[in-house]
C-alpha cells in the first residue's frame, strides 16, 4: 500500500519510464513557466533529495534529467523507490518513511494502515503546510486524492477506499507547536559544536561520497552519536573571556561601525582540538560566522608564516642553523630593492645569524634565503604539503612565502596544526573535533580515535626552530616578549600584515598550542602602535589556563614520547625577574626595522563589541616597533595592557 500510494500519487509510469516520464517534462516545458507543475519523476526526486539541488532553472533540471537517466541504468526499480522512501523528506524533522510513521503513528512501516499509508504519501508536495501536525484538514485533503489515484489506476477497490476516507487518523507525539519546524536546534550551539558538526559532514561526504544533503540529514536525523574531543572547562572559559572581551586592549571602531574581532584555537599536540572562538560577543545564531575555521575567514599571516615556509624548511633541508650568518641585506625582485624592514631601509648590509633575523622578525633575510637558498617551489611545498596551511598556486611568490603576504590567507585553526609540529618532535597531526560517530546500532562510521602523526619534519629540526621561537619571546629584542607564561617554556612567532591591518600570535607552551587572530571583520588599520593585541590576548588567557597545572618541559615531552632530545639543551637565564629554561644558540641583539608603509606610534584606547561581517585578505603586511612591557590585573573583569615589543614587519 505505502509505495504503491507513493508512485500513484507521484509519478504513475514510474515503473515503465527511464527515469524520466518525457509526456510530463515536454508538458511543463512548453509552458511560460515550470514552476510547481510537478513534472520531475521519483528518479528525480531521490537526486534532489540527494543533492540539495532544487533550484528552479532550466540548467538545474537538465542536469537532473541526465542524473537520472544515469542512476538508471545502474539500479534497478526497486533499489531507486527504496532509496526515495528512505530519504523523502515527510514534515516534522522525519527523513524516509519508516522515521514519518514512528513520528506520527507510534508505528512501524508494517504496521501502517491503507488510510495512513496515503497520508504520509500526500506529505510530500509540501512537508512544512500539508503534515497532519501543522494542518490535519489539509493533510487529509491530501489524503483523498491520494486515495482516489489508487482508486483510478487499479490498486484498491471500492470498498478499500471507502474505509479508507472514512477511517480516523490518531497522531501521537504531537507538537506543541504546531508551525513551521526550525532547521536548527532552538538552541545555540557552541563554536566547538557548531565545527564539530561541520567536519563530521565533512568527513561523512568524504568517506562515504554522500552529497551535502545526504550527509547532514545523517547527522541531523540518523539518529547518530558523535564524542566530542572538546575540552569543556576550557572551551566554557574561552568563550566567557571572548564574549565579554575580558583581558582584551581597548580598541576604536573603524568606518563600518565595528570594533576589531578576534578568534583563537587551541590544540593538544596530537591533533586533538581543545577549544575554539569564532569571534567575541554573544554567539546568538547558530551557523554563525565562525573567524577561527571558516575558508571566508581566511587572513593573511604575516610574519607568522615564515618559520613554516622559509626557516623550518631551510633548516630541515641542511641548508641553514640557528647560528648561521646571513647578509641583512634586501634582494632584487622585478628590478627593484625588496623588501624594506620597519625602519624603510633595505638592510644594514651586515651579516647577522638566522637565530636574531627571526627572533627580530625582519624581512630581508628570510626573503634572502627564499631566493638564494631555498627556493619558491620547496618553500611551497613545505608550506602546503607538510605544514598544510592549504595555500592556492598563486601564493607561490616571495611576497607570500617570504613575509606572508598571500593570497589565499589562513586560518587560526590551520596555524595551530601547522605550529604543534615545532613542539612534538616534527609531526603533524591532522586536527580532530570529535572521537568517533557511532550509528544507532553501534557500528563506528568514523574513527579519530587513532589519529596517526606524519613525521614532516625532523625531530632536531623541530627542536631547533623552538629554540630559535622561545628566543623570540624572552629576548628583550624578539617580537613575542612580554608573552612567556610564568613557570612554563613558551614559543611564539608575531604576525602583523600590510597597513596594520591583521594582528598574529601563533606558539605554545609544553600543555597547549594555539594561534589567535585580531582584527576587524573589514581589514583597516588597527592603530595599535607597537602593541600586539593578539599577544596580549594570548598571555591573558593562557595565564589562567596553566593555572594549577604541574611543570613540564618540551624536553620531557619528547623523552615520554621517546623521541630524540639532542641538541634541546636546557639553559637558566634570567627573564623579568624570574628563571626560565630556554633552548638557544646564541644571543641576540637588538635592532628596529620598519615597513615601506607608514608605521603609526599611537596607542589607542579599545571597547567591546563584536561584528560578523565576513572578512577578506590583503596583500601587505607592516609591523611595529616600540618596545614596552605588558601590566596585567590579576582579575578577569578589568585588565590593563601596556604596549608590548613587536618590531617585526610584513611585505611591503
Amino acid at each position: 500500500n505505502l509505495t504503491w500510494a507513493f508512485v500513484c500519487l507521484e509519478d504513475k509510469r514510474f515503473f515503465e519510464h527511464s527515469g524520466v516520464d518525457w509526456w510530463r517534462t515536454i508538458g511543463v516545458v512548453v509552458k511560460p513557466s515550470y514552476e510547481g507543475q510537478g513534472g520531475s519523476t521519483i528518479t528525480q526526486q531521490l537526486i534532489k533529495n540527494l543533492t540539495g539541488q532544487n533550484q528552479t532553472t532550466y540548467n538545474r533540471k537538465f542536469n537532473e534529467i541526465l542524473r537520472a537517466l544515469n542512476l538508471e541504468r545502474y539500479y534497478s526499480k526497486k533499489d531507486i523507490l527504496e532509496a526515495y522512501l528512505n530519504t523523502v523528506y515527510l514534515g516534522a524533522g522525519a527523513y524516509g518513511v519508516q522515521t514519518a510513521a514512528e513520528t506520527y503513528f507510534g508505528k512501524n512501516v508494517s504496521e501502517l494502515s491503507l488510510a495512513e499509508c496515503a497520508m504520509l504519501a500526500g506529505v510530500t508536495k509540501a512537508p512544512y503546510t500539508l503534515n497532519p501536525y501543522y494542518d490535519m484538514d489539509a493533510a487529509k485533503s491530501r489524503q483523498k486524492l491520494c486515495l482516489n489515484y489508487l482508486l483510478e489506476q487499479g490498486k484498491i477497490t471500492e470498498k478499500q477506499y471507502k474505509r479508507a476516507v472514512k477511517a480516523e487518523i490518531k497522531l501521537v507525539g504531537k507538537k506543541a507547536d504546531s508551525g513551521k519546524e526550525k532547521e536548527d536546534n532552538d538552541y545555540v550551539l557552541s563554536w566547538y559544536d557548531e565545527y564539530v558538526i561541520d567536519q563530521a559532514i565533512a568527513d561523512l561526504q568524504k568517506k562515504y561520497d554522500y552529497e551535502y544533503n545526504e550527509a547532514w540529514r545523517v547527522i541531523y536525523y540518523g539518529g547518530v552519536s558523535i564524542y566530542s574531543a572538546v575540552d569543556v572547562n576550557m572551551q566554557s572559559r574561552i568563550e566567557e573571556i571572548y564574549r565579554n572581551r575580558y583581558g582584551f586592549p581597548s580598541a576604536r571602531q573603524n568606518s563600518y561601525g565595528e570594533l576589531p574581532n578576534s578568534s583563537m584555537t587551541v590544540m593538544d599536540y596530537n591533533g586533538r582540538i581543545l577549544a575554539i572562538a569564532g569571534g567575541t560577543g554573544e554567539k546568538t545564531v547558530n551557523r554563525a560566522y565562525n573567524r577561527a575555521t571558516s575558508n571566508k575567514a581566511k587572513r593573511q599571516p604575516g610574519s607568522s608564516i615564515k618559520p613554516l615556509s622559509v626557516y623550518a624548511p631551510a633548516v630541515n633541508e641542511g641548508l641553514i642553523s640557528p647560528s648561521s650568518l646571513i647578509l641583512e641585506k634586501s634582494i632584487v625582485v622585478d628590478g627593484k630593492e625588496w623588501p624594506r624592514n620597519f625602519n624603510g631601509d633595505h638592510g644594514s648590509g651586515s651579516h647577522i645569524s638566522v637565530e636574531s633575523a627571526l627572533v627580530r622578525s625582519l624581512n630581508t633575510v628570510p626573503a634572502r634565503i627564499l631566493k638564494e637558498i631555498l627556493g619558491l617551489d620547496t618553500a611551497f611545498k613545505y608550506a602546503n604539503e607538510r605544514f598544510h596551511l592549504n595555500l592556492s598556486s598563486l601564493d607561490k611568490t616571495y611576497s607570500a612565502l617570504a613575509v606572508g603576504g598571500t593570497n589565499t590567507g589562513v586560518t587560526t585553526l590551520e596555524m595551530a596544526a601547522a605550529f604543534a609540529t615545532f613542539g612534538n618532535g616534527g609531526y603533524y597531526y591532522k586536527p580532530y573535533s570529535y572521537y568517533k560517530i557511532v550509528d544507532r546500532n553501534g557500528e563506528v562510521l568514523i574513527d579519530n580515535t587513532k589519529n596517526e602523526g606524519e613525521q614532516v619534519i625532523e625531530t632536531k629540526t623541530a627542536n631547533s626552530m623552538r629554540g630559535m621561537m622561545q628566543a623570540a619571546v624572552n629576548s628583550s629584542s624578539g617580537t613575542g616578549y612580554g608573552s612567556k607564561i610564568r613557570h612554563f617554556e613558551t614559543f611564539a612567532k608575531t604576525g602583523t600584515t600590510s597597513d596594520n591591518n591583521d594582528k598574529w600570535y601563533c606558539g605554545g607552551t609544553p600543555y597547549y598550542v594555539t594561534a589567535v587572530w585580531y582584527g576587524y571583520d573589514h581589514p583597516t588599520n588597527l592603530y595599535t602602535g607597537s602593541s600586539n593585541p593578539a599577544k596580549i590576548i594570548f598571555t591573558y588567557i593562557f595565564s589562567r589556563l596553566h593555572e594549577g597545572l604541574s611543570e613540564r618541559t618540551f624536553k620531557q615531552n619528547l623523552e615520554n614520547a621517546g623521541m630524540d632530545t639532542s641538541g634541546v639543551e636546557e639553559v637558566k637565564i634570567k627573564v623579568d625577574d624570574e628563571e626560565t629554561t630556554e633552548s638557544t644558540t646564541e644571543s641576540t641583539t637588538e635592532s628596529t626595522t620598519e615597513s615601506t608603509t607608514e608605521s603609526t606610534t599611537e596607542s589607542t584606547t579599545e571597547s567591546t563589541t563584536a561584528s560578523t561581517t565576513e572578512s577578506t585578505t590583503e596583500k601587505k603586511t607592516t609591523e611595529s616597533t616600540t618596545e614596552k612591557k605588558t601590566t596585567e590585573s590579576t582579575t578577569e573583569k578589568k585588565t590593563t595592557q601596556g604596549t608590548t615589543a613587536d618590531n617585526e614587519e610584513g611585505e611591503d
